[in-house]
């Protein structure tokens, strides 16, 4: 143990050196780092037998210190890795293969953990201290990055890294986990083709952002479509016509904010043939709803929620957030708009399915009620599969398929 700390103190004293030798240049390349860390090692061998072995690690330490992400590089090296969790200077967590287990390394301090969030969040032009605690942010890879501070978070600062494959997984694939039938995957193929509003909810890790990107592979490649994200963390393949807007964070005073609302309302501008709106989480579900009934079909979304009906209540909630209107009046903009439902789940064995696609029908007056079917549900019993439920020749939605 005592060999150990020897160790690290020594490798914090060099990285320390390190950071004062670049300090104040300018466009270094990463050879030049490279050269100053070789410079540093030969220095420190001379004093101290290191082996090759060693003198590799070190090395490539230094580097993702001044470079990357210090030594949580090794984890972002590692595809197999989904997420990672630093709980401050207690530990740091990492979920592989659908299991969570602590890792072995761990922030000695908490102003070096500090030192690399704002080096994240700087990075992405996001602003993270005392006065502002909670900021989300991405990494350069399109990965999701979430950050707490103190006074918001008690036990340090907390920082937890959402991983994404990087090549998007397709739905065939999806396909072959046996997250969704190949005869559903057709029904959605063509719905998306011929431009039906889709909306995808589920729980937190279930897949929605997957989902999604997986969906868009069936949008066809000469359209124009324009994606609105808090974080820009969808991969759109194979659309040349495509725009990526990202909303940003003000200061403490909301000044030079874009709100997804902003970006949804300056969408309806440039001439968009489909909106995709990575997820909705308040007031700007109004302004989506309104694009949606307003000739933009095709559109796409996400939103969290634990199942369909839970989905539509929680739009109903999130409209009320930015504008005061009747209920029936929100059921009608969601009646309208939506056409499909389609609702992902993750499973005790942490495979994650879509567990079904509803169909909105129309809007019940007598009864000011949304009026669904489901087209499709997962039936858990023995061999578990998401099966057919409703005649599609006889639904709307395929007879409107059939006329295009």
């Amino acid at each position: 143990m005592e060999e150990r700390e020897n160790q690290i103190e020594k490798i914090e004293k060099m990285e320390r050196e390190l950071r004062s030798q670049l300090q104040g240049i300018r466009d270094i390349n990463d050879q030049e780092i490279y050269n100053q860390i070789d410079r540093l090692i030969l220095k420190e061998s001379k004093k101290e037998y290191l082996a090759l072995e060693q003198k590799q690690s070190i090395r490539k330490r230094l580097f993702n210190t001044v470079r990357r992400l210090d030594f949580l590089q090794e984890l972002l090296d590692d595809d197999e890795i989904t997420e990672i969790m630093v709980n401050g200077t207690d530990g740091v967590f990492i979920e592989k293969a659908g299991k969570i287990r602590k890792w072995d390394h761990y922030f000695f301090s908490r102003e070096r953990l500090e030192d690399l969030i704002q080096q994240i969040a700087g990075r992405c032009n996001r602003v993270v201290n005392e006065a502002n605690p909670i900021v989300d942010a991405r990494l350069e890879n399109g990965d999701r990055v979430s950050i707490v501070l103190f006074p918001a978070a008690v036990n340090g600062p907390i920082l937890t890294i959402r991983r994404f494959p990087r090549h998007p997984i397709s739905m065939g694939q999806l396909i072959e986990w046996n997250s969704i039938t190949e005869e559903a995957s057709e029904f959605l193929k063509k719905l998306v083709g011929t431009g039906y509003n889709i909306f995808i909810s589920g729980g937190t890790g279930s897949g929605k952002t997957t989902f999604l990107n997986a969906l868009s592979d069936f949008i066809p490649k000469q359209e124009r479509i324009i994606t609105i994200e808090d974080n820009a963390e969808l991969q759109i393949r194979g659309v040349e016509n495509l725009v990526r807007l990202e909303a940003r964070r003000g200061n403490i005073l909301r000044d030079h904010e874009i709100t997804i609302r902003d970006l949804i309302k300056a969408s309806l501008r440039m001439r968009p043939d489909r909106i995709i709106v990575g997820e909705v989480r308040g007031e700007e579900a109004i302004d989506m709803l309104q694009a949606m009934n307003t000739g933009h079909d095709g559109s796409l979304s996400t939103a969290h929620a634990n199942s369909t009906k839970d989905m539509m209540m929680r739009l109903e909630t999130m409209v009320l957030m930015g504008i005061e209107l009747p209920v029936s009046a929100i059921r009608r903009q969601i009646a309208g708009g939506i056409d499909i439902m389609v609702h992902l789940g993750r499973m005790r064995d942490h495979s994650r399915k879509v567990l079904e696609i509803l169909e909105i029908t129309g809007y019940d007056c007598e009864k000011e009620e949304i009026k669904t079917q489901i087209l499709y549900q997962y039936e858990g019993k023995e061999k578990g599969k998401l099966r057919r439920k409703a005649d599609l020749e006889k639904t709307e939605k395929w007879q409107r398929y059939a006329e295009h």
